[in-house]
């Protein structure tokens, strides 16, 4: 299941035991509409191994920055508290399931 990333809970979610992995998204954006179901989908295959969160640019802006968002959806993969990979664009679900794998 994903969890909403806020700047409250953000750090907290990065420095965890488990990787995560933050869709970066705004609710105007079609390709992030498009994307938003195979991030649930791989939320729920993933659950108890990996943290996936979304984050609305919108509401956490100070985090897109910091990340140097510029394009969404921007889905960036967090391990040890650090970033080890980024794909950018609705890309397919075997793109996303490869990168969730090279976490574990």
């Amino acid at each position: 299941m994903e969890v909403q990333i806020t700047s409250e809970n953000f750090e907290q979610l990065k420095g965890g035991a488990q990787p995560l992995v933050v869709d970066f998204w705004a609710t105007w954006c079609g390709p992030c509409r498009m994307l938003a179901p195979i991030i649930s989908e791989l939320a729920k295959e993933y659950d108890g191994r990996i943290v996936v969160g979304k984050c609305d640019v919108e509401e956490n802006e100070e985090l897109a920055v910091e990340f140097g968002i510029r394009n969404i959806p921007t889905v960036l993969f967090f391990k040890n508290g650090v970033v080890v990979d980024k794909l950018v664009g609705a890309v397919p679900k075997q793109k996303f399931a490869e990168k969730f794998e090279a976490l574990l």
